[in-house]
């Protein structure tokens, strides 16, 4: 039996604003976090109007909450509704901290909330000199700094459409994304810091513009206050908030008017460009942050993250619970393994946000935080990846014993999650804790029918919800948006991940639904196989695909090791072994090859899909989504695979 790892005590389910929504609303849930979610799929209009009126929006709600229609995109919630998100965000106008920020190279700063509020209102009314106006959009080449939610904000104050990528992505990765949306402004800045060298930005600039002709200016920003900028043909960033006037004037949008765009991963081809309403992430990340991680006015909340990644939009939603966010830019473990951890003991975060891989590394190094004083955590949320088992273990044995652990699930297309934590269940190991409230998640087989407990399916959504996207840009027969979520389930949401639901109504991730191996005709999902190949003593990381081999399928591993050690047949075996034992001999690779490094995308996410293709002699279109691209010559034409 899966004994509980963490239990909320009553105190906490009582005092949680879970328990003070559900007497908002008044419902009696006794506490029972299934029940609730029940309800909520069953009143989605009711819970929506009632959650806007909870969280306090700034706006009018209008009468409709749903405006439904057959076709499930097409439905629109709060349809007369009105608001300016950045509005939202602004509310504080005090001399306490809105955001604080540090860099792996020690810089560090902060501003107010007076502060910020000014800034934002300064750069809006810079805009509006340009001429942008609202649907124009501006696009940003951006560390994780201030002046980056500085200028989104500025950019929704205004109804303009902001979309951003890190500084990580070469000059292509930037062109094969903004080219797109053709913006009219690029925002950047001078150089950026990572795992301890210094990185320049402007050199890059040239080459984007050449690629880009919408964009007819370009702002610059000095990544360290101390430094003077020295610039020919860009306009400074602090010059320019020095001399513009503050505009006040927050003008109300409707509820799904664009705010930002995303992008695909674009690991196996051009990316798609994912544009989300203004309206729609603002009530879904308060839910998650109020109703789902307990987050409450004047606490301290940290992602790591990069503004190429969605954690980096979901952490700015964050200010309008009127929390602080702080910001890390650089490698998350230079100049030591616990730089976070320090950062989090000195600024006491109640929300401490990582990616499952970290976690995963930490693990591997035998990183204890016992000698560090994290009492402030509430809540540690890990994404990105499924979080397994003896990573759930390790949380609570080497960082900290009484902490709500919630593994988080969602991703790019709703900039939120499906599944996640809650504080009326218990955590147990390998397992996310319930669905997201009002979102109506289910798990269906290859037929189309709800999955029983512990039998693996689909993850669907079977009812619209406010956060999915409003459309693709430049889809203009929405074809893409209905290839991309509706080919599998005729009207139903089909979220491309490979799940099962226990007996706890918790949910656990085996990856990505296109990345799911079909061994003899028996789906098995790769999470299944990561779980037991690292966790042995001399394996860092796995990555394993499908190679089509003599009409069928067969499962090749990749690893990599400790100290580089060389991956001899006793080894091989006991991997084999290892994973017969735990999963099932279906399960146990045709052939183990030890790797110099695994390939993954800029947020940290093995590419499961690039590899496969090219063992499989497919050619591969779209390297620029890669982190660490050389890493990928590997696997092309290797010898073990032609037997």
């Amino acid at each position: 039996m899966n004994i509980p790892l963490w239990k909320p005590t009553d105190k906490k389910k009582e005092d949680s604003l879970l328990k003070d929504f559900s007497k908002f609303i008044n419902l009696k849930t006794s506490n029972n976090f299934k029940n609730l979610w029940k309800w909520s799929v069953e009143n989605p209009e009711i819970f929506w109007s009632k959650f806007w009126d909870y969280s306090k929006i700034i706006g009018d709600k209008g009468k409709k909450i749903i405006l439904k229609n057959k076709i499930f995109n097409k439905t629109k919630f709060f349809p007369d509704s009105k608001l300016n998100y950045s509005e939202n965000i602004l509310k504080k106008k005090s001399d306490h901290p809105a955001i604080g920020f540090l860099s792996e190279s020690g810089y560090e700063e902060s501003i107010t909330w007076k502060d910020l509020y000014s800034k934002v209102c300064k750069l809006s009314g810079y805009l509006k000199t340009l001429n942008l106006k609202k649907g124009d959009r501006v696009a940003a080449y951006v560390p994780n700094k201030i002046e980056s939610i500085v200028s989104f904000l500025a950019c929704a104050k205004n109804g303009i459409i902001w979309s951003s990528c890190s500084p990580d992505f070469g000059a292509q990765g930037v062109v094969d994304r903004f080219k797109q949306i053709e913006p009219k402004i690029l925002i950047t800045t001078d150089y950026y810091f990572y795992n301890g060298k210094k990185i320049n930005i402007l050199e890059k600039i040239n080459k984007i513009l050449e690629e880009i002709p919408s964009i007819n200016k370009v702002l610059v920003f000095s990544y360290n206050k101390k430094e003077k900028l020295h610039l020919d043909n860009f306009e400074d960033f602090d010059e320019v908030l020095s001399q513009s006037k503050l505009d006040e004037t927050f003008e109300r949008f409707e509820f799904n008017h664009p705010i930002y765009i995303l992008y695909s991963s674009g690991t196996t081809g051009k990316p798609k460009c994912i544009t989300h309403g203004a309206g729609n992430v603002l009530i879904e990340h308060n839910k998650e942050f109020m109703l789902h991680c307990d987050i409450r006015e004047d606490e301290k909340l940290f992602y790591y993250t990069t503004t190429g990644w969605m954690m980096w939009n979901w952490l700015v939603g964050g200010l309008a619970t009127g929390s602080t966010i702080y910001l890390f830019d650089g490698a998350p473990v230079y100049p030591k393994i616990d730089i976070l951890f320090e950062y989090c003991q000195k600024k006491k975060f109640n929300l401490f946000g990582v990616s499952a891989k970290y976690i995963d590394h930490l693990k591997n190094e035998n990183f204890s935080a016992k000698n560090l004083d994290l009492s402030s955590i509430k809540i540690i949320t890990s994404t990105g990846s499924p979080l397994v088992e003896e990573s759930f273990e390790y949380v609570y044995n080497n960082i900290k014993k009484d902490v709500h652990l919630a593994s988080i699930a969602g991703g790019t297309d709703l900039v939120g999650c499906l599944v996640l934590g809650n504080l009326f269940s218990n955590v147990h190991k390998g397992e996310i804790q319930g669905q997201s409230l009002a979102i109506d998640v289910d798990i269906f087989n290859e037929q189309g029918k709800s999955t029983k407990d512990n039998e693996k399916g689909e993850l669907v959504v079977k009812q619209p919800f406010p956060s999915m996207p409003i459309k693709f840009w430049g889809d203009l027969d929405g074809k893409k948006y209905h290839e991309a979520y509706f080919t599998k389930f005729k009207n139903i949401w089909h979220h491309g991940d490979f799940v099962e639901r226990t007996s706890n109504n918790g949910f656990i991730l085996s990856g990505r639904s296109d990345a799911t191996l079909n061994p003899g005709g028996v789906r098995i999902g790769t999470s299944e196989i990561y779980q037991q190949v690292e966790s042995i003593d001399f394996i860092t990381e796995g990555l394993v695909v499908g190679q089509d081999y003599k009409d069928d399928i067969r499962i090749v591993l990749f690893v990599t090791t400790k100290n580089n050690e060389d991956l001899n047949d006793e080894k091989i075996q006991t991997i084999k072994d290892r994973i017969k034992k735990n999963c099932s001999p279906k399960h146990v690779p045709a052939i183990i090859i030890k790797v110099p490094s695994i390939p993954r995308t800029k947020s940290g996410k093995i590419v499961e899909l690039a590899v496969r293709k090219l063992i499989n002699g497919e050619k591969l279109n779209n390297k620029e989504a890669i982190a660490n691209p050389e890493s990928l010559d590997f696997f092309k034409n290797l010898s073990q695979l032609k037997i």
